[in-house]
């Protein structure tokens, strides 16, 4: 049996904002089950991150275990500057570094995320979508959320998309409060 705790880390450490300086969002591709052990150290030596995470529950020997995974396994979303990049490639726990050209368009899509995480969502991995209907959630405690649905029959599963992993997670919601938008083609 094993007797280690789980790692317990902050989602956030820092905000998901564009830098007024020279810093820059990355994602940073990490060694298997490297996640936590990253994000600690970086906490520790004051670099800004994010690490999606869902709540997991197993069953034990009859005893529920509540326990955090990352939502997308092997990456970390990292704000940093260029001397700092070398910090972070010291810790041995990362593979490399992705560059993301529209900073903007990273930052939307993990606010997404973010909230709905503060807002309790339940959310399940989900294929990435090429093409579908952008969405807004207009009521409901998801209200705001901009997202995909994949066919106007499925309003009642909405997309929230990391175009730069190409990976996404699914929230339920009620069809009543979604408002279709635009066609969508992903890129």
């Amino acid at each position: 049996m094993a007797t280690h705790k789980p790692v317990h880390v902050d989602e956030l450490f820092g905000e998901l904002t564009l830098s007024e300086g020279t810093a820059k969002w990355y994602v940073v591709h990490t060694k298997p089950q490297c996640e936590k052990k990253l994000v600690d150290y970086l906490k520790h030596n004051r670099i800004w991150y994010y690490l999606a995470l869902y709540d997991s529950e197993r069953v034990y020997q009859h005893r529920k275990v509540l326990f955090t995974k990352p939502l997308f396994p092997g990456y970390v979303f990292v704000r940093c500057e260029l001397l700092d990049r070398f910090i972070v490639l010291n810790c041995g726990f990362v593979v490399r570094f992705i560059k993301v050209s529209n900073q903007q368009e990273l930052l939307d899509d993990l606010n997404w995320i973010y909230q709905g995480r503060l807002k309790q969502a339940e959310f399940v991995q989900a294929e990435w979508l090429e093409q579908g209907w952008q969405v807004e959630i207009i009521n409901g405690p998801m209200k705001g959320m901009m997202g995909v649905v994949e066919s106007q029959s499925k309003l009642s599963e909405v997309t929230l998309q990391v175009n730069i992993l190409r990976q996404s997670v699914k929230v339920k919601v009620n069809p009543a409060d979604v408002r279709i938008m635009y066609e969508y083609y992903g890129h």
